[in-house]
């Protein structure tokens, strides 16, 4: 981790797993952008993608590739290579049918999860992701958590742009061998009181993205206003259940 920071390789587009960064950093400054595009009379709308088993999809070539690429050379760029390959699983199967064991297959792709390195390693693999964005489309990641802000005050240019974005998105996704979770994939047009509605259609060959009004972003419940409301109603219910817990519990203090 220290040659990556002392070297500034991660991109500043990435929340996750990093020093002195966290989940609420990246929903304060993607919010913070979403508000200032529309104060500006912008139309914006985001894309938020759903990456299916991401830390398992990493491949050991792709990923040896990248680090070769960022100046991990020599011993240290062996022990990673170590570090990752010649690993076998199998898959055991205890029932009251059947005592199964299958043959051992060895594992060419994931960074071993529950290890230190493995988070870092995951970084690294989809750290070139936010170069597919410019000055209309940003990206907000929190290790595979992948969001797409775009915004343009031309409704016409503004569809454009969201679709060219998440066809080079996917292109990407592809080469990397990552897959997209194209029903938990959602598209979010976000509006004020004073913004005509508008309807757009996010699109990737036949497939369209799904439209909604609300959706879980981290740890909050964004809306399309955004008014907090779907988020406030998100944890009342909690809170209730957590304060009657509180009081049942709670013993009286006595002299």
């Amino acid at each position: 981790m220290n040659y990556v920071v002392t070297n500034n390789i991660l991109a500043q587009e990435q929340y996750g797993f990093r020093p002195s960064s966290s989940t609420e950093l990246a929903s304060f400054n993607c919010i913070n952008n979403i508000l200032n595009e529309l104060q500006n009379k912008n139309i914006v709308g985001g894309i938020f993608l759903d990456l299916q088993k991401a830390f398992d999809c990493v491949n050991h070539d792709i990923l040896l590739n990248k680090l070769n690429s960022y100046g991990v050379t020599g011993g240290f760029f062996k022990l990673i290579k170590t570090f990752l390959q010649n690993r076998y699983h199998r898959v055991v199967l205890n029932n009251s049918y059947s005592n199964s064991v299958s043959e051992w297959g060895k594992t060419t792709h994931g960074v071993p999860q529950g290890s230190i390195l493995g988070p870092l390693l995951f970084l690294l693999y989809i750290n070139d992701l936010p170069s597919l964005t410019d000055n209309n489309n940003k990206i907000v990641l929190c290790a595979d958590d992948t969001s797409l802000i775009i915004s343009n005050p031309d409704p016409i240019n503004f569809r454009n742009d969201a679709n060219k974005i998440l066809q080079h998105t996917w292109k990407w996704f592809n080469t990397n061998l990552i897959s997209l979770n194209w029903e938990k994939t959602h598209f979010m047009y976000f509006s004020t009181k004073n913004n005509s509605s508008n309807n757009f259609d996010i699109m990737y060959k036949d497939k369209k993205v799904t439209t909604v009004d609300n959706i879980k972003f981290l740890w909050l419940t964004l809306d399309n206003s955004p008014t907090w409301e779907k988020h406030i109603e998100a944890i009342v219910p909690k809170l209730s259940a957590a304060t009657f817990c509180y009081e049942s519990i709670k013993i009286p203090f006595c002299l």
